[in-house]
């Protein structure tokens, strides 16, 4: 809070019977500062110091209405809000990606592409007009669509992850979904080797499963592996959780999510299909 210098005007206390010469008054470039007091004899009553004279206060000018109403969420916002406004984004083709909760620059795009396309202005910023706008044209996302699976879409799977036992592992999406007689159990995001440790793509099985593994040629951890075509098995990476897409693997199928490889493990049989595809 801004603290506003006031002066103070002498004055006499009551019943005073008597009163010196008017002290003389400020100029207007003293800037309110106190009149200089005067000599005055033994006998003159003091200055009341309580008493100060009236504050003049500026009316501040009110701003104009913006025309688009009162910004709810632009770049740095995070929560649920932004997760919700993401997912509607979704729904209409605006936004291409899982939601994330953050407001970053993909989001402040996807704003505008759909601010454009409504002929408000495109700020990339979600005030209340474009808020409106949005929820008139979507619905309420479900649980899947605020909170899915993966960090993109999962792919169409291939026709081969549709009989039976599958782990259906897409190259392009960058995920792995568990697939029991053409119906989706449960999706993950998977990392995959380098260009010089590839991993293979085909139809194979799960020959053999070790839930405390460590590699031999690497002597890294590779907890919960299902191996499927010689030393590459799909497992849980500590680097991929840490790292994330930054890394690589020598051509196993990583997941960083270790609760769900983890129940994935459990549910997966030597024998069972796995199909890597691009």
């Amino acid at each position: 809070m801004t603290a506003a210098t006031a002066g103070c005007k002498a004055q006499l206390a009551d019943g005073a019977s008597a009163a010196p010469a008017a002290p003389p008054r400020a100029s207007a470039t003293d800037d309110a500062k106190p009149a200089a007091r005067q000599p005055s004899s033994p006998d003159a009553p003091s200055p009341s110091p309580s008493s100060k004279a009236p504050v003049a206060r500026e009316t501040p000018t009110p701003k104009p209405p913006d025309p688009q109403g009162t910004t709810l969420m632009a770049s740095g916002s995070q929560g649920k809000q932004v997760r919700e406004l993401q997912a509607r984004l979704r729904q209409i083709g605006h936004f291409d990606r899982s939601p994330t909760g953050y407001y970053g620059t993909l989001t402040a795009a996807a704003v505008r592409s759909f601010q454009g396309k409504r002929g408000l202005s495109a700020t990339g910023r979600t005030d209340t007009v474009t808020w409106q706008k949005l929820l008139g044209m979507t619905r309420e996302p479900t649980a899947a669509e605020l909170n899915p699976p993966t960090t993109v879409p999962v792919a169409k799977p291939d026709k081969r992850c549709m009989t039976g036992r599958v782990l259906c592992i897409s190259k392009n999406s960058r995920t792995l979904s568990w697939m029991i007689d053409g119906r989706v159990v449960s999706s993950m995001d998977v990392r995959f080797g380098s260009q010089y440790t590839p991993t293979r793509e085909g139809t194979f099985s799960v020959y053999w499963k070790s839930r405390h593994h460590v590699s031999t040629i690497y002597h890294t951890a590779m907890p919960y592996a299902m191996f499927f075509s010689g030393g590459q098995a799909v497992h849980y990476s500590a680097d991929f959780a840490a790292r994330g897409y930054s890394g690589a693997s020598h051509g196993c199928v990583n997941v960083r999510d270790e609760g769900k490889i983890a129940s994935l493990f459990a549910q997966v049989k030597t024998g069972d299909k796995v199909v890597v595809y691009g």
